[in-house]
């Protein structure tokens, strides 16, 4: 494993040893490289949400009125609910 050394200010070092001391993380390494896991996730659920976008964008103006979509919507939460 490679190793890092990062320059904090004196209050973000004592969050990172509190968060480490609360027991759910070993040292303030494991605290750290959790954070980058979520910030990794939270990438490609943008990344993702994105490509959303640009396809809805480049598939251009439907022909479906509000109240059809609406209609298919509610259908679909209906059905969605349903399973639970």
């Amino acid at each position: 494993m490679a190793t890092m050394n990062v320059s904090l200010p004196h209050p973000m070092k004592e969050w990172v040893e509190a968060q480490a001391k609360t027991g759910r993380y070993s040292n303030a390494s494991d605290y750290v490289r959790d954070l980058i896991r979520k910030d990794q996730m939270r990438g490609d659920k943008i990344a993702a949400m994105q490509r959303f976008v640009d396809e809805g964008l480049q598939s251009g103006v439907g022909t479906r009125s509000r109240d059809e979509l609406f209609a298919t919507a509610l259908a679909s939460a209906e059905k969605f609910s349903s399973r639970k």
